[in-house]
C-alpha cells in the first residue's frame, strides 16, 4: 500500500511510544485480515509504518492502482486532522472499493491508525482470483471490530505501563527508606556522643567526621571568635582524606572577613544567588557550597559550625539542612552541658530539650532494673496508653546481646494496623550508668503505599491472576531452578479461538465475565494452581516446573476438558474453545524470550490446524517469521553497540574523458556481518530496518562515517573528490532531516559541494511539494543532490525539470543491452541530452562490461559506476587503489 512515501509527520510528537507493540499489532493485523478479508496496515504519529501492508506483492499491486498514494495521504491528514471523528472513508471513485481509516485515540490523542481497504464481492466485478473480497456488510461490521479491538488492546498495554511505573516508584521508595536508615543510624552515632568523657574539641572532631562522611563532603569545621582580639580561631577541624588543613589560613582572619559570622544561618549552594562579599570570600578559598551554622554561648552566637564543599559543586538539599541543624542543637547541647560543669541537672535539661525535638521515638531504659528513664513526647504521640506497655514489652523480650550490642527490629500492631521500625543501642546516661537508648519510627504508609505497589505490579487488573510482568520473573527463577536440580519443565500458551463472537455478540462486559470465569476455572486444575498468568487480551500462560512436569498429560486433558463444556452468560450456554501451544525447557529453550518466542511459534501451528487442539514446538517447522524475529533483535543490539558489526565500504564513480586517474569519487553503501547471523544482505536488512524505524540512526552514522572519508580523501591530495550517500524515505521524513545534514558538515568540516545526497525517483515524483521544499534547502547548504534509480518511476518527465538536483543517475536496468538494443541506446542519449538542457550531470549504474563502456562513450556520457571500473571496497582497500 505504499504509505511510508507520503506519512504526515507534523502531528506526530506526542504518542506515547510505549503502548505500541510492533510485533504484537503485526499479529493483530495478520489474524484479522485472514478472518475478515480486509487489507489492512497501521500507522503511528510518531513511528510512521507500524505494520507491513498485509498481502502478496500481486494483491498490494493490484489494491495500489485502485486506490492511489494520494488518496492514502488525503485519508490520513484528515484522521489527524480531525479531533471528534475515529473513522472516516475516502471515495475510491469505484463501487468495487471501499477504503477506510480508523483513528485509535488514547487520552484524546491519535495513538495509532487504521487504514483499511476492503474488495468488494459483487456480480460483474472484474477483481483477480488471487485478491480477498467481501460484503459491505462485513466489511463494516469489521470496521467497528477493529476499532474496539485496538482500544481494548491500547487499554490493556496501558496497564502494563502503569504496572512498569509501580514498580520503579516502589523501587524509588526503598531507596529512600535505606537513605532514611543511613541518617538515622549516623543521627544515632551522634547523639551517643553526648555522654563522651572526652574533651570538647575530640567530640566535635568525630562528629564532624561522621558528618561528612555520611553527606560526602570536602571540611567541616568549628569557628569561635577571639572577642579580646576581634579575631577568628579555629577550634578543631576535620578534613576529607587527601585534603590539606586550612587551620593556619582560617585562624587569626579578622571577623570582617568572615561574612557569616554575624549571627545569621547561611545555606548556600552551587547555584545560589549570594552577594557580593560572599562571593569573594568563596573564590578567596576555593569554595563551591557551604552551610554556616551560629553556636550560641550564653545566648550570644559566639562560635560558628561550617560544612564545606571544595571539589565539586553542591547543592543542598532539604534533608541536609535538617540533618546539620540537627547535628548543631546537639553540639549546642554538649556545649552547654560542659559550660554548665557536668551539671546534673543541666546535663538532663539540655540533653532533654534535644531529644523532644528529634523526629523520631525515643525512651531510655535501664536494663538492670528494666525501668523506663525517659520517653519524648513523640513516643507519646505515636503509641496509644494501651498499646505501648505491650510492644515495648515485645522490643525487651527479642532483645540480645550487652549494652554494646546494636538491635533493629520491625514491630506490627495488629489491632492498629500501624509498622514501626526501632533500634536499641547502648549509651551512659546524665548520671554516669550504662543505658539502652531506643529510637522508633512509624513507617505505616510506606508499608501500605509498598504493599499497593507491589499489587499492582503483578497482578492482572481483571481476572487477579499474576500479568505478564510477574509472568517474566517466574519463569526465569523456574529456568534456573530446573537447571540447578534437572529433569524437565513446560510453558503452556493459551489463546482463545474466536473470543471475538463473544464481545461482538453479548458485549464486552460479558466478555470480561467470561475471562474471569475461565481464569477461576483454570486455577482450580491440580498443577496449575499459581502458575497460571494472563498475558493480555485472551491469552494465559501456564508455567510447569520439574516438580510438576510428571502431571502435564493431565493437566492437558483437564484444560481440554474444561473447554470442551459451555460456559452460562446471559442466562444462555455458550462454547469457548481454545488453541494451546507447549514449549519444554531447558531442552528446546534456556531464555524468556526464546521460550514465548517457541511457544507462540506452536500456538500459530495450532491455530492454523484448524484451532481446538493442542501443539508441541517442533524446530523443523520453524517460521520464517522467527529469522525475522532474530535479525530485529540482532539488529537492535547492532545499533545500540556503537554500529560495531556495521561497516561502511565505497563503490567508485569514474569520469571515462579523463586519461589519467579517472576516478572522481565513490557511492558510500552499508554492510553487516552480524556477529551471529553473518553477513547478511543490504536488500534484506534496509527495509527491516525501516519498517523497525532503525534506518534513521543507521542512515545518520552512514552519513558521518562518509563525510570523515571524503575529507579525509581532499586533505591527502584529491581536493576534488566527492562522496554520495543514500538519503532513505523514512530519512527524508524527518522534520529535522536538513538541520542533520548542516549539522554533519559542521562536525566533519567537509566542503558541502563535494557531498551529493540520493534520493530516488519514485519518493521525488509521489510527494513533489514537499520534496522541491527539502531538497531545495539542501542544496541552499551547498550539498549537491543526485536523483537516484531515473527511468524506474512514472511520469518523471513531467517533473524532472521543477526538482532541485544537480545529478540524474539512470538505473542499470537500461543500459544491460546497451550497444545491442536500439531502446537502451536512444534512452541514455535522450536523458544525457535533456540533462544538458536543464544543467545536470549524468550517472550510470551499473555499468559491467567493455562493451557498455563504449557504448556509453557515443552518448557522451562522463561519469560511470559499475563493477567494470570497481566493486564496493573497505576504506583501507579504497585509499590503497585510489588515494
Amino acid at each position: 500500500m505504499a504509505l511510508s512515501r507520503g506519512m504526515n509527520q507534523e502531528a506526530s510528537q506526542d504518542t506515547d511510544q510505549g503502548l505500541l507493540d510492533a510485533t504484537l499489532m503485526q499479529n493483530l493485523q495478520d489474524r484479522f485480515c485472514d478472518a475478515n478479508n480486509v487489507y489492512l496496515v497501521c500507522l503511528s504519529r510518531t513511528r510512521g509504518v507500524v505494520t507491513k501492508a498485509y498481502g502478496s506483492k500481486e494483491e498490494l499491486a493490484y489494491i495500489h492502482g485502485l486506490t492511489g498514494v494520494e488518496r492514502h495521504m488525503t485519508l490520513m491528514n484528515r484522521l489527524l486532522d480531525d479531533g471528534i471523528e475515529s473513522v472516516l472513508e475516502e471515495d475510491c471513485g469505484n463501487d468495487l472499493v471501499k477504503m477506510c481509516g480508523v483513528s485509535i485515540k488514547i487520552g484524546g490523542k491519535t495513538a495509532a491508525i487504521w487504514i483499511v481497504i476492503g474488495i468488494m464481492d459483487r456480480e460483474g466485478g472484474d477483481v483477480p482470483s488471487y485478491v480477498m473480497r467481501t460484503t459491505p456488510e462485513r466489511y463494516d461490521k469489521s470496521l467497528e471490530f477493529l476499532e474496539t479491538l485496538s482500544k481494548q488492546m491500547f487499554a490493556v498495554k496501558m496497564e502494563e505501563l502503569m504496572a512498569q511505573e509501580a514498580v520503579l516508584k516502589s523501587r524509588e521508595s526503598e531507596t529512600q527508606m535505606e537513605a532514611e536508615l543511613h541518617r538515622n543510624e549516623v543521627m544515632t552515632s551522634i547523639v551517643k556522643m553526648l555522654e563522651s568523657e572526652n574533651s570538647f574539641e575530640e567530640i566535635v572532631h568525630d562528629i564532624l567526621r561522621e558528618c561528612c562522611a555520611y553527606m560526602e563532603i570536602s571540611r567541616g569545621a568549628l569557628l569561635k571568635e577571639n572577642k579580646e582580639h576581634s579575631k577568628i580561631e579555629m577550634i578543631c577541624e576535620y578534613a576529607a582524606p587527601g585534603m590539606d588543613s586550612v587551620r593556619g589560613e582560617w585562624s587569626g582572619v579578622s571577623r570582617e572577613k568572615m561574612p557569616f559570622f554575624n549571627g545569621k544561618p547561611y545555606m548556600i549552594s552551587s547555584n545560589s544567588m549570594m552577594p557580593e562579599v560572599f562571593r569573594q570570600f568563596f573564590d578567596a578559598h576555593g569554595l563551591l557550597a557551604g552551610i554556616f551554622l551560629p553556636v550560641e554561648v550564653n545566648t550570644r552566637a559566639e562560635m560558628y559550625l561550617c560544612f564545606l564543599e571544595e571539589h565539586e559543586e553542591r547543592n543542598w538539599e532539604v534533608t541536609d539542612v535538617k540533618f546539620v541543624n540537627d547535628v548543631r542543637r546537639i553540639i549546642q547541647s554538649i556545649l552547654l552541658k560542659r559550660i554548665a560543669k557536668n551539671s546534673l541537672a543541666s546535663s538532663y535539661a539540655s540533653l532533654e530539650a534535644i531529644l523532644e525535638n528529634v523526629g523520631c521515638g525515643i525512651y531510655v531504659k535501664d536494663p538492670v532494673s528494666g525501668r523506663i528513664l525517659y520517653s519524648n513526647q513523640r513516643l507519646r504521640a505515636f503509641l496509644p496508653d494501651d498499646a505501648a506497655p505491650d510492644m515495648l514489652e515485645n522490643c525487651w523480650r527479642e532483645e540480645s546481646g550487652g549494652i554494646d550490642t546494636d538491635c533493629f527490629h520491625e514491630i506490627y500492631l495488629e489491632q492498629e494496623k500501624r509498622w514501626f521500625d526501632y533500634h536499641r543501642t547502648g549509651i551512659h546516661w546524665v548520671d554516669g550508668r550504662s543505658v539502652f537508648l531506643y529510637t522508633i519510627y512509624e513507617v505505616t504508609d510506606k508499608k501500605l503505599y509498598q504493599q499497593k505497589i507491589e499489587r499492582q505490579a503483578n497482578n492482572d487488573f481483571l481476572t487477579g491472576l499474576y500479568n505478564r510482568m510477574r509472568f517474566e520473573q517466574d519463569l526465569a527463577h523456574c529456568i534456573e531452578q530446573t537447571k540447578e536440580f534437572g529433569g524437565e519443565g513446560a510453558l503452556l500458551y493459551i489463546d482463545l479461538d474466536d473470543f471475538k463472537h463473544i464481545n461482538d455478540g453479548l458485549g464486552h462486559q460479558y466478555g470480561d465475565i467470561l475471562l474471569k470465569n475461565i481464569s477461576d476455572s483454570l486455577r482450580r486444575i491440580p498443577g496449575v494452581e499459581n502458575n497460571c498468568y494472563r498475558m493480555g487480551g485472551d491469552e494465559f500462560i501456564i508455567i510447569l516446573a520439574h516438580r510438576q512436569i510428571m502431571m502435564l498429560q493431565k493437566i492437558l486433558n483437564d484444560i481440554r476438558t474444561l473447554f470442551s463444556k459451555p460456559w452460562m452468560l446471559k442466562g444462555a450456554d455458550y462454547y469457548c474453545t481454545m488453541s494451546m501451544g507447549v514449549v519444554r525447557f531447558p531442552t528446546e529453550g534456556d531464555t524468556v524470550e526464546e521460550l514465548i518466542k517457541k511457544a507462540d511459534i506452536a500456538l500459530y501451528a495450532a491455530k492454523c490446524s484448524g484451532k481446538n487442539r493442542v501443539e508441541f514446538y517442533d524446530e523443523n517447522v520453524e517460521s520464517t517469521s522467527f529469522r525475522r524475529l532474530d535479525m530485529e533483535k540482532n539488529m537492535r543490539n547492532a545499533t545500540n553497540n556503537a554500529f560495531s558489526e556495521f561497516e561502511v565500504v565505497y563503490q567508485p564513480i569514474v569520469d571515462v574523458t579523463r586519461e589519467s586517474n579517472p576516478c572522481v569519487g565513490a557511492e558510500a553503501l552499508i554492510r553487516w556481518n552480524s556477529g551471529e547471523l553473518g553477513l547478511i544482505a543490504p536488500t534484506d536488512f534496509i527495509p527491516l530496518a525501516e519498517y523497525l524505524g532503525l534506518i534513521n540512526p543507521i542512515g545518520a552514522y552512514v552519513l558521518e562515517e562518509a563525510c570523515k572519508r571524503c575529507k579525509y580523501w581532499n586533505d591527502m591530495g584529491h581536493p576534488d573528490y566527492k562522496v554520495n550517500v543514500n538519503l532513505s524515505v523514512v530519512q527524508l521524513l524527518q522534520n529535522d532531516i536538513v538541520e542533520q545534514v548542516r549539522s554533519v558538515i559542521k562536525r566533519t568540516g567537509i566542503v558541502p559541494e563535494n557531498l551529493t545526497l540520493e534520493v530516488t525517483e519514485g519518493l521525488a515524483i509521489n510527494d513533489m511539494s514537499r520534496m522541491k521544499k527539502i531538497l531545495s534547502e539542501i542544496r541552499a547548504l551547498g550539498v549537491r543532490v543526485a536523483l537516484d534509480d531515473f527511468g524506474t518511476g512514472y511520469s518523471s518527465l513531467n517533473h524532472i525539470r521543477e526538482m532541485p538536483i544537480d545529478v540524474i543517475k539512470i538505473d542499470r536496468c537500461f543500459i544491460i543491452d546497451i550497444g545491442k538494443d536500439e531502446f537502451s541506446a536512444a534512452f541514455v542519449k535522450m536523458v544525457a541530452e535533456l540533462a544538458q538542457t536543464i544543467g545536470v550531470h549524468v550517472c550510470v549504474e551499473g555499468v559491467e562490461t567493455k562493451e557498455q563502456v563504449d557504448a556509453l562513450k557515443q552518448t557522451k556520457i562522463q561519469l560511470i559506476q559499475g563493477f567494470y571500473f570497481g566493486k564496493p571496497l573497505h576504506k583501507e582497500e579504497f585509499d590503497e587503489k585510489y588515494l
